[in-house]
């Protein structure tokens, strides 16, 4: 298109420069009183055409050397450093060069929206995470400064104080722990060692290490219905074991009093058993769903964190579930409940494909 509109204006030009030519050779010979035989005539008219190709040509190559140019120090402005001309594609065509530059805004535009967006959560999770070791810090720090006060001659103080300052320090430790978990998933270091395992007799073993502080919290826990068969699936039991006191946990955590929170499996398909924690407890905003899955996101922006915790208990499920290659999903209500979900593989298939 870009080559038509140059053709057309180089046509133009040489045109106006063969009237002008001709204007002025004809006057020059009016005022000389020169005359022409009829073969100088045609020899002149043959030369003014000759002229016309020869300037429709020049100038349209001399346009499109203009054009070409000027675009191509478009594209090496705009070009990442490094990056040869050779290795790009000179457009020359203007509509092509308008969509590559509004693409190339588009793009650098997509491209601030993300780093803003990757600041703002730098800036959450250092705030955060500061807030979750100041707590267990500064208490360590109180009782440890009054027992060097002298409260340590009294032998009451002085073993209540410790013994305060030890939990203290097991929290910063569970703290640290659950981090150098989630950092060694990220980076890869965290291998998942899979092993078939009947799923609902690990779901048995939570219950039974929960019950405790679900009879504390006056919530009970079991299966949504009576499960007869065993349900084995192909994966790291050790970290199956940890997302499901994870996510039960949680749900004892933000339950109600009287509540319930119910483990259901089902067989979606011969690849997949999907297994589901339920819970009528206080509910999550749909607004907040997308970042539950956040370390040390917290729903509860007061800054209070309910029943303790490390803040990281969904962050390592996400991460568990992820090293597997399986889905984790949520549903949740406010003042209606909650509901987590994820796939695992089952035993037979990976038991068929290694027979075959």
């Amino acid at each position: 298109m870009l080559g038509i509109k140059n053709f057309r204006l180089a046509l133009r030009l040489s045109a106006i420069l063969v009237i002008m030519l001709v204007v002025l050779l004809s006057l020059l010979f009016y005022l000389l009183d020169l005359q022409f035989s009829y073969k100088s005539r045609i020899l002149m008219i043959f030369l003014f055409f000759f002229f016309f190709i020869f300037s429709v040509f020049l100038i349209h190559y001399r346009i499109e050397r203009f054009i070409q140019n000027k675009i191509k120090n478009i594209y090496k402005d705009l070009s990442p450093s490094g990056v040869s001309m050779s290795q790009q594609i000179i457009q020359s065509d203007m509509e092509v060069l308008r969509q590559s530059l509004r693409k190339f805004a588009d793009d650098q535009k997509l491209e601030i929206e993300s780093l803003k967006e990757k600041e703002n959560y730098r800036k959450e999770f250092i705030g955060n995470i500061s807030h979750e070791l100041k707590t267990p810090i500064f208490t360590i720090q109180g009782y440890v400064l009054t027992l060097l006060e002298g409260a340590i001659k009294n032998k009451n103080v002085r073993e209540k104080y410790l013994k305060r300052t030890a939990k203290g320090v097991e929290r910063l430790i569970y703290i640290v722990k659950d981090l150098d978990l989630i950092t060694q998933f990220e980076s890869g270091i965290k291998t998942i060692d899979r092993s078939n395992f009947d799923i609902k007799q690990l779901i048995e073993n939570v219950f039974d290490l929960l019950e405790m502080q679900a009879i504390k919290n006056k919530i009970s826990i079991g299966f949504d219905r009576e499960y007869q068969k065993s349900f084995q699936v192909f994966a790291d039991e050790e970290r199956i074991q940890q997302v499901l006191t994870n996510l039960i946990v949680n749900s004892l955590k933000y339950g109600v009093k009287n509540g319930k929170t119910e483990v259901s499996l089902e067989e979606i398909n011969e690849q997949k058993i999907l297994v589901r924690i339920s819970d009528n407890g206080e509910g999550v905003a749909e607004e907040h769903l997308p970042r539950l899955f956040e370390r040390f996101y917290r729903v509860d922006k007061s800054g209070n964190r309910k029943a303790g915790g490390s803040g990281l208990g969904l962050a390592i499920v996400k991460h568990i579930i992820e090293a597997h290659q399986e889905k984790l999903l949520v549903e949740s209500t406010p003042k209606v409940g909650s509901e987590f979900s994820f796939t695992l593989q089952r035993a037979s298939v990976e038991i068929n494909s290694i027979q075959d």
